[in-house]
């Protein structure tokens, strides 16, 4: 490893270390004292994007916003997320549609919806399939470290986390078909909380899907080839998690500066939160001028014309 990565790794790692201390020390104070600590924590985190500008070139880095948990229930909010984001320069989205959020019943038997999305895909904006009813019920046979990938770190929203290879298949397939029909043409698959077991992942390549992401990476399926990319999101469900979300992605995003590709994934309820959104646009505001915004599907393809033109 080239000796100034290895020293950013390192510096990486001690900051998100300290933040995560941080955090599960604030979680320990009185109330008042959490009140306090977590007002200095989020006033911290709003000054640390400023560096992040910083020797990035627009030609080479790119960055991809992705709006989550697209659905009819969710379109108003979602509507609100890309509007804001084009205002700051982010034209194209990747947009992860869920064929039937929550059971509420199935997004391409919505007229309006479906014509709202043919002319988001119009504007280059990307449709992308996300699980399929974006839920996944408790387990009895679950063990502890299921239940907390299950239940705490996704509130049972982790749908395709141990799905076997044939359910997978046939979820992710209906999924495209139903897109399809509906004269939309996704070329990827994001399972919720990108939680993807290793035989969802080998369905969803079999059901010709181009490419997955998870938390850490981005991956095509065409090639094999993982890309390591962290996104960066937030966990808005109480106010401790809000607070170490803002801690821990200001310093997230000043370690992910190098990256060639850096990802925002943001989740409908984000918009409602003030300090959140704000610190996304103080994000999205940084990175103007600096990074080339893209979708996860023109990103694959430029990566396949550089492999393609290196051979």
């Amino acid at each position: 490893m080239d000796e100034s990565v290895r020293w950013r790794t390192r510096d990486c790692s001690i900051h998100l270390r300290a933040f995560h201390s941080e955090a599960a020390t604030v979680r320990t104070c009185s109330d008042a004292q959490r009140r306090r600590e977590f007002a200095r924590m989020s006033s911290v985190a709003a000054t640390q994007f400023l560096p992040v500008v910083a020797t990035a070139s627009a030609v080479k880095n790119y960055l991809v916003v992705s709006v989550h948990d697209v659905a009819p229930s969710t379109q108003a909010t979602a509507e609100k997320i890309i509007s804001e984001v084009a205002r700051r320069g982010i034209r194209v989205c990747s947009l992860l549609v869920v064929p039937d959020y929550h059971h509420q019943g199935l997004a391409m038997k919505d007229r309006q919806f479906v014509s709202w999305l043919h002319d988001l895909e119009a504007q280059r904006h990307e449709i992308v399939i996300h699980g399929y009813f974006h839920e996944r019920p408790a387990c009895t046979t679950e063990t502890l470290r299921d239940k907390f990938i299950t239940q705490f770190y996704t509130q049972s929203e982790g749908e395709f986390y141990d799905m076997d290879y044939d359910e997978a298949f046939r979820r992710i397939k209906t999924a495209r078909d139903e897109f399809s029909a509906a004269g939309l043409k996704p070329r990827g698959f994001v399972a919720p909380a990108w939680l993807l077991s290793a035989e969802a992942e080998r369905a969803a390549r079999d059901a010709e899907l181009e490419y997955t992401t998870r938390l850490r990476s981005v991956s095509d399926l065409q090639s094999g080839e993982n890309f390591a990319a962290r996104s960066v999101v937030y966990s808005v469900r109480n106010k401790w998690r809000r607070a170490t979300s803002l801690a821990w992605n200001a310093a997230l995003a000043r370690c992910l500066k190098p990256s060639a590709l850096l990802r925002l994934s943001i989740h409908p309820p984000d918009y409602s939160c003030p300090a959140i959104w704000r610190q996304i646009v103080d994000l999205i505001s940084a990175m103007h001028g600096v990074r080339t915004p893209t979708t996860y599907q023109d990103w694959i393809a430029e990566q396949r014309s550089m492999a393609d033109r290196g051979a």
